[in-house]
């Protein structure tokens, strides 16, 4: 059912969908400057190429492990009150980490980012299903996702100006301030739709019978809800298929800065350049492909699972040009195949992050996307230290980018093959 008058429905969803894909950008913003400031980093405290990865991964296994955690909590107290701590908290752990006097305080203090910023993607999960019709949700889910990689564009260059003019600590104390500045914003803006008095009732009826995700608690119960999830192999399915993606999300996102200065032979500023190229085609094609794109073949009547599915299979293999970056040392055909597999990866994206609010019963969707993004993030432990490693005993980065590669296939056929229709799993009773 869908309202057919002829007045214009109001935006005020999109208002709320453009708060938190600015959230998702400093909350990048804060995983981001350590990559940055890794040279720095690596000087400052004698760090191998390992321990350089360790240092990465420090933020990833808190991160990862509260996911279901942090999804079940979203599931019980909802998202205005798990979003306005989680804001304060990440802005706290990074003003924590500028001041962190050696290796072991920085692994500490990004241990503790990554427990602040563990309810961020599925918060942003939970809001766009309950703000948006279903016909919209790629759209609304590419405009978060898309932040994650454009936080590179400018924030690579914002940050690595920074550290190079005032010090790595300042590169960690400029993202502090602007997570400080979204938390006040997050706390006035943010309400659920039923709670919110700009919404209009036009535009909240265009949005509940357009189907959006249902407001309320689960009947089950989080814990019986996380049971019942994990005998689903459509779970199981997203879960693997989006942890492949994770994978070489993970390893761009913490090497691409020290790949272009140790195998490219860069300074730290013309690496940040260079490496802000795939993450603006990334921007692109996450907005462009994983969103409109799919909104607007869906209208046109053409069926919701082909078309995510599609677009979310073909975008990874598009990630498998990673292959060619291994066969170049001209860091401008490096940085274009560079820039072809993450704008394939980026188009997947928003498929993956709207799937929690399309597959999940009644009260679980942050349950399903603390899953998802558990196993996900676990790949941005395993994929700095393999990363890692494998360059400090070979010397390049050729095997880590082929590894990256093979993982890709598996998530691919995780996703064609396990994972079955998008539709919603049956309400427990």
């Amino acid at each position: 059912m869908t309202i057919t008058t002829g007045k214009a429905i109001p935006k005020r969803r999109w208002a709320i969908g453009v708060l938190l894909g600015i959230g998702i950008l400093i909350n990048y913003f804060d995983r981001i400057n350590i990559s940055v400031a890794g040279p720095q980093l690596t000087e400052a405290f004698k760090l191998s190429p390992a321990e350089l990865g360790v240092l990465f991964s420090a933020f990833f296994w808190p991160y990862a492990l509260l996911q279901v955690p942090a999804g079940m909590l979203l599931d019980r107290y909802g998202v205005t009150r798990i979003g306005r701590w989680g804001a304060f908290l990440w802005g706290l752990a990074s003003a924590i980490t500028a001041a962190a006097s050696g290796f072991g305080g920085v692994f500490v203090a990004r241990a503790m980012l990554g427990v602040a910023e563990a309810p961020a993607f599925p918060v942003g999960s939970k809001a766009t299903g309950y703000w948006f019709p279903r016909k919209e949700r790629a759209l609304a889910t590419a405009i978060f996702d898309a932040a994650a990689k454009f936080s590179n564009v400018i924030g690579v260059p914002l940050v690595a100006f920074v550290v190079v003019k005032l010090g790595w600590r300042w590169g960690f104390g400029v993202t502090a301030i602007l997570s400080f500045a979204y938390f006040l914003a997050f706390y006035f803006i943010y309400r659920d739709p039923s709670q919110d008095t700009k919404l209009s009732q036009a535009e909240r009826d265009y949005i509940v019978q357009g189907g959006a995700t249902p407001e309320g608690q689960t009947q089950v119960g989080v814990v019986n809800m996380l049971g019942y999830l994990l005998t689903k192999a459509k779970v199981w399915g997203l879960t693997i298929g989006f942890a492949a993606y994770g994978y070489s999300f993970y390893l761009f996102l913490t090497w691409l800065p020290g790949y272009l200065v140790k195998t490219m032979h860069m300074d730290i500023l013309k690496s940040a350049e260079f490496a802000a190229i795939p993450w603006a085609v990334a921007t692109a094609t996450d907005l462009v492909v994983g969103g409109w794109l799919i909104d607007h073949l869906i209208s046109r009547g053409n069926n919701e699972t082909r078309v995510r599915k599609t677009v979310l299979v073909v975008g990874m293999l598009f990630g498998l040009a990673v292959f060619g970056a291994t066969q170049t040392v001209d860091p401008v055909w490096a940085i274009m195949w560079i820039s072809i597999a993450l704008g394939g990866l980026a188009a997947a994206a928003p498929v993956g992050w709207s799937l929690p609010s399309l597959i999940a019963p009644r009260g679980g969707v942050g349950t399903v996307g603390g899953i998802m993004n558990f196993i996900n993030n676990l790949m941005g432990v395993v994929a700095p230290i393999v990363t890692g490693v494998i360059v400090g005993a070979t010397n390049s980065f050729t095997n880590a980018f082929a590894v990256a590669g093979v993982v890709l296939v598996v998530g691919i056929v995780s996703f064609v093959f396990v994972m079955g229709p998008i539709e919603a799993i049956p309400d427990r009773d």
